[in-house]
């Protein structure tokens, strides 16, 4: 069933639980998150990111994921990751998406209050949550198979300057209205190649200074024990797609090896079958499913 963010994210900050938020960028995936969810009973938020469009652009996928959300068994938000317009947000809201982020967090703190909170009004006129961004997450090496423009902690001489500040972002919240709020505290899109160092008590302090559910973005290289205080701190949505990608990409690689027939579809059902396993160990975790 076809649910907004704010839905489900109101109702894991109350719990202390967080959705897992899939990126939907082939039909396989599609497939996966949703059987995922349903196989769990879980709620989950399938996504797509702007930055996938050269995958497929979200005026094909879109209608396709809003198929898979509506007739499952389980709650679904339709979300738009990293919109960088407000076009892009528009057509997002008008495909049926029941969330859209609006990421204007490499603009000015002023340019990016004026310009969410415009989004704000769009969208809550239309019954759409909206995420915003504040802050400065990390990008490693590898982003989703292509090379990314890398940094680190390393590259910042002082990391109070990318973080986000809980006192800036309680401004943020109440100038922009917004549903929920992606934070900086450490985490890297993309391939991890080592265990990242995160803050994460400042994850709590950003929670009682806004009392939104936040956001975590570029999950890639979390234990589940730091998963498990960041959760219990307020974060109430992780966006999650690396492993759960690399998890289709080795499991069509594999039956290439061992298949001689090379038939397409039946690559296309292992795929799909390896991104629900990995999806669902994922939301075990972000549910604390035993």
């Amino acid at each position: 069933m076809l649910v907004t963010l704010k839905e489900l994210l109101d109702q894991a900050k109350e719990e202390k639980k967080a959705v897992g938020a899939f990126n939907g960028t082939t039909l396989e995936a599609i497939r996966g998150i949703i059987q995922a969810a349903e196989e769990l009973n879980s709620p989950v938020i399938l996504q797509h990111a702007q930055s996938h469009d050269d995958i497929i652009d979200l005026e094909e996928i879109g209608p396709i994921m809003k198929y898979y959300a509506q007739r499952a068994s389980v709650p679904v938000a339709l979300h738009l990751d990293h919109g960088s317009s407000f076009d892009r947000c528009v057509q997002a809201i008008r495909l049926g998406f029941t969330s859209v982020m609006y990421d204007a967090s490499a603009k000015s703190f002023e340019e990016n209050v004026e310009e969410t909170a415009e989004i704000v009004k769009i969208a809550h006129a239309c019954n759409v949550s909206v995420e915003a961004e504040l802050g400065h997450i990390f990008t490693s090496e590898i982003v989703h198979g292509e090379g990314g423009n890398a940094d680190s902690k390393d590259d910042y001489e002082d990391l109070d300057d990318i973080y986000t500040d809980p006192q800036v972002a309680k401004e943020f919240v109440e100038k922009t209205g917004v549903d929920c709020l992606a934070v900086a505290f450490g985490t890297t899109h993309g391939v991890y190649l080592t265990e990242p160092k995160l803050d994460l008590p400042r994850v709590k302090r950003i929670l009682e200074a806004t009392n939104v559910p936040l956001v975590m973005h570029g999950g890639s290289g979390v234990s589940d024990e730091d998963y498990a205080v960041a959760i219990e701190n307020g974060i109430c949505k992780v966006n999650y797609y690396t492993y759960m990608n690399q998890a289709g990409g080795k499991a069509s690689k594999a039956y290439w090896e061992k298949d001689t027939n090379n038939f397409y579809d039946s690559m296309s059902l292992a795929a799909t079958e390896a991104i629900k396993e990995d999806v669902k160990r994922a939301i075990r975790v972000f549910q604390k499913i035993k």
